[in-house]
């Protein structure tokens, strides 16, 4: 594991309600609360939430749109920061972390797959699977290695030099889910990567994710709408009006 230099991240200890199977805890939120505020108007987007996330689990959330997935899933990724609460890594408080730190936290620790993709269209597909590897001291040639690794991966190996638009969505996802296993990543943030897919494409990239899971022991936070989806992971956390409700 990395050593970060304003503050090293340690492993905690397993909880007591810890499962054999899940022996350390990688994102813990506690009493967290966020609140957007404007000169006329105060929105509560997310109260109490307290969560922890087990090493190798494959965890979903669901609730209806505005509950606040979305801002809980870029909370737990250091995106954003909460109005109240504790975020931890590793048994690890990121609070006194700079930004600096937390970027490379974020480059080195979690891969992020969005439902738009957020692919690069004058870029080749390798050239999008190596663009969060640019911030690394890293070689072109093990960049290059680690992206063509990652397509093959998700299947991809025949469209290389192909660009996104010339891809079908389910092909554009499979290029983002590969660009975040470039990194190598302990965690694993998609939020509603079927969305955009229909349900035979959907299924695909779902199932990369459950190999992912099981083979390499990938730990999985996913947002999503669709029920089926969600039946399929280890774990569900729903949310309603901010709070949760499961």
């Amino acid at each position: 594991m990395n050593n970060y230099a304003l503050n090293p991240l340690t492993t905690s200890s397993a909880a007591v309600d810890t499962p054999p199977h899940h022996p350390k805890t990688v994102i813990k939120l506690t009493d967290i609360e966020k609140v957007y505020q404007t000169k006329t108007i105060e929105t509560v987007a997310l109260h109490n939430i307290n969560i922890a996330i087990r090493k190798g689990e494959f965890v979903s959330i669901m609730g209806p749109s505005g509950c606040g997935k979305s801002t809980l899933l870029n909370i737990m990724g250091l995106l954003d920061e909460p109005s109240s609460g504790t975020i931890e890594i590793d048994g690890a408080s990121v609070k006194s972390y700079s930004d600096k730190v937390l970027a490379r936290l974020r480059n080195e620790k979690i891969g992020f797959v969005f439902q738009s993709y957020h692919l690069i269209n004058d870029l080749s597909v390798t050239d999008n699977v190596e663009l969060p590897l640019l911030y690394r001291s890293m070689a072109g040639s093990e960049r290059r290695k680690r992206a063509l690794a990652a397509l093959e991966k998700v299947g991809l190996s025949a469209r290389t030099k192909h660009f996104p638009n010339q891809l079908s969505g389910g092909q554009r996802q499979r290029v983002a889910i590969a660009r975040a296993l470039a990194g190598q990543p302990e965690i694993i943030l998609a939020d509603e990567p079927t969305g955009n897919l229909d349900s035979v494409m959907g299924n695909e990239i779902m199932d990369i994710l459950l190999r992912l899971n099981e083979e390499e022991q990938t730990t999985i936070v996913m947002v999503t709408h669709d029920e089926l989806m969600a039946k399929k992971t280890e774990r569900l956390i729903r949310l309603f009006d901010g709070s949760q409700v499961s």
